[in-house]
């Protein structure tokens, strides 16, 4: 079967099942031979990424572990933001990238023409974005997409605000002003982030979801780790980070339907399976539309789905080989065992896990 007829066959089932974690279902940790392995090794020379600062624990266990089954191969994987890794890799600079937001269909073509050929674009991690917040003797807040939205446009600014106290009538909120911290660079986090406001929140949120945060003031800081240490250095401070990387910050539980619900792999899981794919995309392409209004119990609608991005040809052979040979660890059994072990993401469904590794696969010279 070629990947064409595997992503027809595919796409009636992915609202039941595409992208969801094995955390929700059957895991393959044993990673076989047929579908677990990468099947490289003695691999050498230098392999250029970047992108996704979200990935950077994972890429930090990947590169690794597969550098040690490859001693003869550098890997480096730039923290430039999701944005940044698109533009550098369509430029030429990076062999492949790492995205939180898949390619939008105005960069697609000049991504092929980089490629001379397809695009691959491959999820290779998944985790619930976080509202962290730092606010002395208080551990737990509950919010809605309308209070989340107003805090983030300065509307809402402290933390005894009638909007957040009428949600948690069993807190001690103190008369202490809110201080958002976004991010300062393009990133993928925040167009997932905003996204999210932009969809559950429109009449409260008026603006379009972008890598670039739309609103003026607050704290900032560059990356994920930036962001998360802003917070926690400042009383009175939340943000948004994924929710791998928040360590012992306090999160927010966000209203879903008639529930609050906690950043976790399962309910991240949970709102992929209901979500659609990308229509119109090649065969090398999983793309998915995440469905921010779901109501589904226990589904936790913030979230990142971060991507690899590379091409399904290469005019140098060993840039083929080091492509194929790294981005098939990653979406090995092993290679999605290795990240949720070390960077807390949740592993891809064997379903998905598998069509993955075939598209990778299929990487090769031109």
């Amino acid at each position: 079967m070629n990947l064409k007829s595997i992503r027809r066959a595919a796409v009636p089932g992915i609202a039941a099942l595409a992208l969801l974690m094995s955390a929700c279902g059957a895991s393959n940790e044993d990673g076989g031979s047929d579908n677990g392995d990468s099947g490289s090794s003695g691999l050498s020379g230098n392999l250029k990424g970047g992108g996704a600062t979200s990935q950077e624990k994972a890429q930090e266990a990947w590169k690794t572990a597969f550098q040690g089954q490859n001693d003869g191969l550098t890997i480096d994987y730039a923290l430039l933001g999701s944005t940044d890794g698109r533009s550098q890799f369509t430029s030429g600079a990076l062999s492949f990238a790492g995205s939180d937001s898949y390619i939008a269909d105005e960069e697609l073509e000049a991504a092929k023409e980089r490629c001379g050929g397809n695009v691959i674009e491959v999820p290779a991690y998944i985790s619930s974005i976080a509202v962290a917040f730092n606010v002395p003797d208080v551990d737990t807040v509950n919010l809605d997409a309308s209070t989340i939205a107003k805090i983030f446009d300065g509307k809402i600014t402290n933390w005894n605000d009638k909007a957040i106290a009428d949600q948690n009538p069993d807190a001690t909120l103190p008369d202490l002003k809110i201080s958002p911290v976004h991010r300062a660079d393009d990133s993928g986090t925040t167009k997932n982030f905003t996204d999210y406001l932009g969809k559950v929140a429109s009449s409260d949120w008026g603006y379009e979801a972008e890598d670039a945060f739309p609103v003026s003031g607050g704290l900032s800081a560059e990356g994920t780790s930036g962001v998360v240490k802003q917070i926690g250095d400042v009383d009175g401070a939340i943000g948004y980070a994924d929710a791998s990387q928040t360590g012992d910050l306090n999160v927010v539980s966000v209203k879903v339907g008639d529930e609050y619900v906690a950043p976790s792999p399962e309910g991240a899981a949970k709102t992929v399976a209901v979500s659609p794919v990308v229509e119109g995309r090649d065969a090398t392409d999983i793309a998915v539309d995440v469905d921010r209004n779901t109501t589904e119990a226990g589904a936790y609608p913030v979230i990142l789905l971060s991507y690899l991005i590379a091409c399904e040809t290469y005019e140098d052979q060993a840039e083929a080989d080091n492509v194929k040979g790294y981005l098939s660890y990653i979406v090995s059994d092993e290679g999605q065992a290795e990240a949720a072990d070390f960077a807390g993401s949740a592993k891809l469904a064997p379903e998905t896990a598998a069509q993955a590794q075939e598209i990778v696969a299929g990487i090769a010279a031109q």
